[in-house]
């Protein structure tokens, strides 16, 4: 990643983060009941929205919304899939974790345009500490199975990652009792979703059945394929949305098989909710028509570059010294652009929870906004808007209902039958903290105190 002039900025502010998260470890280590566990399933893609669908076909989690506590969450911007995972356990916005894409925005020194860089470690993505974090030093155990923004994360004890190694001790253990083979590892992306899925099951039971995590972090991704594919509500995503829901189920069969099923709180989250779309917008492909992205022999030119993410898109100007003339124009020519619903400057940055400039590179110099049948696509030929056939995607701004994910709480210390109004997903991170024993300081949001006993 190239250096920019406010990396002393990042030096500071990163220190005083870590400053203010010692002191939060020394108040909490006296407070921690070594009885207590607390299990965390995301459910990526599951819209708040669901339930309110007869034809739902999960009898577990509507189990345990009867018995125990539900809400729909309000996400962080933009609602994608990191930063709404590092909220769940910073309980700040992006303004202060600075995760904004689904890894770290990676810009070019000269020409081309910026990459999405996932595999990067979490100490250089993450810039607020975590509940994870807070746990570990206060003694406690934490596994993680596909949870993101964690990358080779040091206060993770037992791990499974989206990436698994063949050589891991969890992966070694599947191999062992013939849940996969090497070769399947070795080779993980290139299976189905619905296969991933399920190793990433088996791996959680392996652990919580062998190690007893006093935290354990867990994210299924196959709801999120198929809704993006075909669309949310659609047979589909309602066949998967069974699946996910009997994963739920095995993982409280293992926690009453390892004997902690009484001791602990599962958390059934979601990052983001869904909308169906039917027009897809290429934002580069009006750069290159106005001359801001050029291709000649061979060569390519970028003045900007806009990242897409469905509901949203991030406006990134490559040449510093054109960025006061060009972000104008840009604004100007978006404005007018068919299925375009907004175009926030810098200055709106502060109510969207987007870090500045001078705090993080990520940030980006203008923020796009879709309407409603409309997401943001690549490509930068052609068209700038097509018709496409029937999809599904989030990234729209999370005032939007349809973006609000769920919120499930059940088992040891959870209230039952209790119905709260929205919530943050801010809020997570300190209600994990409170269910350990811990307190979560210097953060924006607060423990769901209605909710516990």
């Amino acid at each position: 990643m190239s250096t920019l002039p406010g990396f002393s900025l990042y030096f500071v502010s990163r220190c005083l983060l870590l400053a203010c998260f010692s002191l939060a470890v020394s108040d909490g280590l006296a407070q921690v009941p070594a009885h207590k566990k607390v299990v965390v399933i995301s459910l990526d893609g599951f819209p708040a929205y669901a339930f309110d669908d007869p034809r739902l076909p999960t009898p577990t989690l509507r189990r345990l919304i009867h018995e125990g506590t539900y809400a729909a969450m309000h996400p962080v911007n933009p609602t994608v899939t990191w930063p709404n995972h590092t909220a769940m356990v910073t309980g700040v916005t992006g303004a202060t974790h600075h995760v904004l894409f689904n890894g770290l925005l990676e810009r070019p020194a000269t020409g081309g345009h910026p990459v999405v860089e996932p595999w990067r470690d979490k100490d250089v993505m993450v810039y607020a500490p975590t509940v994870y974090d807070l746990a570990h030093q206060a003694g406690l155990t934490i596994a993680q199975v596909d949870w993101v923004a964690i990358y080779n994360a040091k206060t993770i004890t037992w791990k499974f990652p989206e990436r698994p190694d063949p050589d891991g001790e969890i992966e070694k253990d599947l191999i062992a009792d013939g849940t996969a083979t090497r070769e399947q590892i070795a080779d993980f992306d290139e299976s189905s979703a619905a296969w991933r899925d399920q190793i990433w099951t088996d791996a959680t039971i392996d652990i919580l059945k062998k190690h007893h995590p006093d935290l354990m972090l867990f994210h299924l991704l196959n709801l999120d394929g198929m809704n993006h594919h075909y669309g949310p509500m659609t047979d589909a995503s309602f066949t998967t949305m069974a699946y996910v829901d009997s994963k739920v189920q095995q993982m409280l069969d293992a926690l009453r098989e390892s004997g902690d099923l009484e001791r602990t709180a599962v958390l059934v989250v979601s990052d983001h909710g869904f909308r169906s779309f039917h027009h897809a917008i290429h934002a580069n492909a009006l750069l290159k028509e106005r001359g801001w992205i050029t291709n000649q022999d061979g060569k390519s030119s970028v003045a900007a570059w806009i990242v897409p993410e469905g509901g949203s898109a991030m406006v990134y100007i490559s040449d510093p010294g054109r960025k006061k003339a060009l972000m104008p124009q840009i604004h100007q020519a978006f404005a007018g652009v068919e299925g375009v619903d907004h175009v926030y400057d810098q200055e709106d940055y502060a109510k969207l929870g987007f870090p500045t400039a001078e705090a993080s590179d990520q940030s980006p110099d203008l923020f796009l906004t879709a309407k409603e049948d409309y997401a943001f696509m690549g490509g930068e030929e052609g068209a700038v808007v097509t018709p496409v056939e029937q999809r599904g995607a989030h990234g729209y701004i999370n005032s939007d209902p349809k973006m609000q994910p769920i919120f499930i709480a059940w088992g040891a210390g959870i209230r039952s039958g209790v119905k709260l109004e929205t919530i943050s997903n801010i809020d997570v991170a300190p209600t994990i903290a409170s269910l350990l024993g811990l307190k979560m300081t210097h953060i924006e949001g607060h423990p769901l105190t209605s909710m516990l006993k």
